[in-house]
Order: C-alpha cells, then sequence, then structure tokens
C-alpha cells in the first residue's frame, strides 16, 4: 500500500465546528479550546471566521479570540474570511493566514453566499490582492465536491475547475469539502484522479464530514491517492448551517488514531487531545462525537 509518511492535520473545530452550535460561547471557553488543542500538538487551527454575525451568530466575537489566544511560535492561527471587509478585520488581530470558499455547485453558491461560483470568485480578487501585498498567505476551501444538497450530483471536472481558480488566484492550498458527508472511497479516488490531472496532488487537502459514517474509509482512499493534508474537527464537531441532516467532520481523536495505526506521523498526542473534545463537549453540554475518546474514557 503507498502512503505517505507523514500528514498535516489541520484543525477547524473552533471555527467550523462551532458555528453550527445553537448556544451562545463564551470567547474565554474558545480561546481555551485553542490553548489545548495547541497543546496537544496541533500545530494549523482554524481559529475563527470574520463573516457577517447575521449570518454566522457563533463567529461574533472572532477578534476577541484572536486577541486573546497567547500565540505560540510556529502555531498558524487562521481565519476565514468572505471578503475584503473580512480579511481586514483578521488582519487587525494578526490572523497568521486567512481562507476563502467557492463552492463546486452552482445551487449551493445561490443558497450559500447568494451569487454565482464564478461571481464568487470575482468577489475574492480584492481579497487576494491585499493579501499578496500583505505578504499573508492564503488558502482556499471549495464546499459540495462530492454532492450537493440542492442540486444532487457534482461533475469532479467541475471541482478540477473551481480548485484551479483558486489556485491561480494565488491559493496555496484547497481543501475539497466533502460538505454532507455522501461520498465513498470509490467517488473519493476518482474524484482526487480526476482533480490531479489538472493541479498537483501536493496543493490538496480533503475535509469529509461524518453524515454516512465514511469519513475515516474516504481518507484512507485520499492517504492512497498521496493527499498529505486533512482538516477534521474536536470531537467531531460541526455540520453545515445550509446543508439540512449534514453532521460533523471527522472527529481529530479518531483521525489520529487510524493514522497513528497506519505508522503515519502527525505530531499529535492523542490523550491531550481527547481532554481537549472532553473539554469542548462538556462546555456544550453534548456527547463527544468521537468514538476513540468514547472508547478510551467512556464520555
Amino acid at each position: 500500500m503507498n502512503l505517505p509518511q507523514s500528514v498535516k492535520i489541520v484543525e477547524v473545530g473552533p471555527r467550523d465546528g462551532l458555528q453550527n452550535e445553537k448556544q451562545s460561547i463564551d470567547a474565554s471557553v474558545k480561546i481555551e479550546l485553542v490553548n489545548k488543542l495547541t497543546d496537544a500538538g496541533i500545530t494549523y487551527i482554524e481559529a475563527g471566521s470574520f463573516v457577517n454575525p447575521k449570518w454566522v451568530p457563533q463567529m461574533a466575537g472572532s477578534e476577541d479570540v484572536f486577541t486573546g489566544i497567547p500565540r505560540q511560535e510556529g502555531i498558524t492561527y487562521a481565519a476565514l474570511t468572505p471578503n475584503l471587509k473580512g480579511y481586514q478585520r483578521a488582519l487587525d488581530v494578526k490572523a497568521t493566514e486567512v481562507a476563502i470558499f467557492a463552492a463546486a455547485s452552482e445551487a449551493f453558491s445561490q443558497k450559500n453566499i447568494n451569487c454565482s461560483i464564478a461571481e464568487s470568485l470575482e468577489r475574492f480578487k480584492p481579497v487576494m490582492e491585499a493579501a499578496k501585498a500583505d505578504g499573508i498567505a492564503v488558502r482556499g476551501y471549495v464546499s459540495c465536491v462530492l454532492g450537493c444538497p440542492y442540486q444532487g450530483e457534482v461533475e469532479p471536472a467541475k471541482v478540477a475547475e473551481v480548485t484551479a481558480a483558486l489556485l491561480d488566484m494565488g491559493c496555496y492550498e484547497v481543501s475539497l469539502g466533502d460538505t454532507i458527508g455522501v461520498g465513498t472511497p470509490l467517488k473519493v479516488s476518482q474524484l482526487i484522479k480526476t482533480v490531479s490531472e489538472t493541479v498537483a496532488t501536493e496543493q490538496l487537502a480533503m475535509h469529509f464530514h461524518d453524515t454516512y459514517g465514511q469519513a475515516l474509509a474516504n481518507t484512507l482512499a485520499a492517504l492512497q491517492q498521496g493527499v498529505q493534508v486533512y482538516d477534521s474537527s474536536i470531537g467531531g464537531l460541526g455540520g453545515c448551517p445550509y446543508a439540512a441532516g449534514a453532521s460533523g467532520n471527522v472527529a481529530t481523536e479518531d483521525l489520529v488514531y487510524m493514522l497513528s495505526g497506519m505508522n503515519i506521523q502527525h505530531g499529535v498526542d492523542l490523550d491531550r487531545l481527547i481532554d481537549a473534545g472532553n473539554f469542548i463537549c462538556q462546555q456544550l453540554g453534548r456527547s463527544n462525537g468521537s468514538k476513540v475518546a468514547k472508547a478510551k474514557t467512556g464520555k
């Protein structure tokens, strides 16, 4: 089996994981979560989002999170920025990197940000120009790469087209998101093969949701295709506010356990990671969505 020797884990729990929660979460709780994640060895954390709080109220107060985090050397504290205003807010609080997002589905793009895919990419040009001038790295996201809640099937060729557009704009990496978790290993393999005909596999990351229980199987399929960067969320938190029934991301604890069992290096301490997951789930008043955390602690 041809597998990478090491992978990079992008922790999206403080942003993607918490944005779908109904209750208010104090900035101090988010800051403690970020600190626990870095103590566990996570080196890339998406710590917040500078979107309009009218649309994603849980991301209100991201400024307080970024200003309150005791920064550690070698840790990337990233922010999702939908437009130039959001980018400037992220820059003001010294976000290490920013991320922009598009969709591979026209229907999802319209429902999510009220514009076409082409229009969404056009909106990001000022952000990319500003980031280039400021020396800030930009990561890209593509939603609905394996299926859309509104239009159903999504063509891999369309995913490749949007991915290439983001890279051409200046993104150093693009994360391909199975937003509603409908992907299966064969479809994942086919998708990566198609996209890799247009862009380098080294510039791809994968972002799997576990709605149908396929996230770890899909991760294995992506590993076999040579992808070395994976988004995950502590405690399996998350979902998608615009996709009914979409459950959380693959749990970081489960991903780390699987990687360790495959002798793939990741640099994360599983016990400390479980502690971080139990902390935030306790704060939210919910059970930990990680099967590994439940198996090891009974919580």
